[in-house]
């Protein structure tokens, strides 16, 4: 039997216009050191808080000539930290105890002044020490002239730094302030979220999977000019792909044409029509671990494809179709160790028909949901998923996508285990 808790869930799953993710409740120690990029640090500081993080800003003296620790404390709710040697409460050193509360740390934007200052073990203001005692993950991103970020110097620090387990987030492409062209730029704060967030996630039970996961749409051919496709926007498939691969998977995300960011810490394969797909999907299969269908493939394709324009004729137009490559069928029928989980849209009988489907494609689970049920359907930030399985069937409540697909994944690995 399902169980169920939406009405719980359209309650609360937006609560004040906080998203929750996996940095709610952790602590995000955030280093802005004097760059002009230095006001992008505000935005992030912003989306942190969004999602739930306690932040911390430490400020270097020149960060603070071009934003002031004001914004930060406005942002955050928190005091904004530049003297080492600030005496508001002398019963405790502040710069042990940000490291020491830290989850995880970022400078954004880093400077080649705070790059070679780490990479040497330097602390002579509050941003180097308390980087020098922090433990946490820790991620810098640089942000400076070009010749500077490329001067042999900076990169030796670089690489250094690496070395020691930073992550280095490498700069974007563009005009700088200085009014030069090339790499230096800081990258959008949505960016350095993304990485953020990757680092933050504490399940870790993914490591050593190799997971294929499908998402989007296919678009099938008639001519030239024209396709027949669907409304999927491929939102849950890359939210199930980051996710995956944020909890330690090798991760190959095979796409159909959408209007989405590549993910990080992911391999994109891009894909057009449903043929492409099964080619990407099959030739992969067999190095596969875990296989996540939640693309939404074309059952049918024009039998025949115009070179030209089909033009407008008086009168109806009839369009023979044939049937396109059963991908999840073919999987089911070849599957060894692999656990495949399917998707299944329906608009009616969403149980039965994914409980056929499960039985029909000789798989381990379907996700299934109901396009009329609201929040469940395309180009939307949540779902409404029932996982099924042969012994079982859970209703998850209204979520967003992100955590939908943990809790996807939570499912799979449950049985991948048992």
């Amino acid at each position: 039997m399902c169980y169920t808790e939406l009405n719980f869930a359209r309650k609360s799953a937006v609560r004040g216009g906080v998203f929750k993710t996996m940095l709610n409740g952790k602590t995000v120690l955030l280093g802005v050191s004097g760059g002009i990029a230095a006001y992008k640090s505000a935005s992030l500081a912003s989306l942190l808080v969004k999602a739930g993080a306690v932040v911390d800003v430490v400020m270097t003296k020149a960060a603070q000539q071009f934003i002031g620790p004001a914004t930060f404390e406005a942002l955050t709710h928190r005091r904004a930290w530049d003297d080492v040697f600030d005496r508001a409460d002398p019963s405790r050193v502040h710069h042990i105890d940000l490291a020491q509360n830290a989850s995880l740390l970022v400078i954004a934007p880093a400077t080649a002044d705070v790059i070679a200052k780490i990479a040497c073990g330097i602390a002579d203001d509050m941003l180097t020490s308390t980087v020098l005692a922090c433990t946490c993950p820790r991620i810098i991103v640089p942000a400076m002239n070009t010749h500077m970020y490329e001067n042999d110097a900076t990169q030796a620090n670089l690489r250094t730094l690496r070395e020691r387990g930073w992550f280095v987030m490498e700069p974007a492409a563009g005009r700088l302030a200085c009014g030069d062209v090339g790499r230096g730029k800081m990258p959008e704060p949505d960016d350095i979220f993304e990485v953020i967030e990757h680092f933050a996630c504490d399940t870790h039970d993914m490591e050593g999977e190799r997971v294929i996961v499908t998402a989007g749409p296919t678009r099938e051919a008639l001519d030239p000019v024209r396709f027949l496709t669907n409304h999927s926007s491929g939102r849950m498939g890359y939210a199930i792909a980051r996710a995956a691969a944020d909890r330690g998977a090798q991760v190959t995300l095979v796409s159909g044409p959408v209007s989405l960011k590549r993910p990080r810490f992911v391999e994109t394969v891009d894909i057009t029509s449903a043929a492409d797909m099964f080619e990407a999907v099959t030739s992969r299969f067999e190095q596969s671990t875990i296989v996540v269908k939640a693309a939404a493939v074309a059952d049918y394709r024009p039998a025949t494809v115009a070179d030209n324009k089909i033009k407008k004729k008086d009168g109806d137009l009839s369009l023979p179709l044939e049937r396109t490559q059963d991908i999840l069928k073919t999987l089911g029928e070849r599957r060894t160790n692999q656990f495949i989980c399917g998707f299944s849209m329906e608009t009616e009988n969403m149980l039965e028909n994914s409980r056929a489907k499960l039985v029909k494609k000789n798989v381990q689970m379907i996700a299934a949901n109901n396009l009329k049920v609201a929040g469940a359907g395309f180009g939307v930030d949540t779902n409404v998923l029932t996982l099924i399985t042969p012994d079982s069937c859970l209703e998850l409540p209204l979520m967003s996508k992100e955590e939908a697909a943990h809790r996807l994944l939570d499912e799979i690995m449950k049985r991948k285990k048992a």
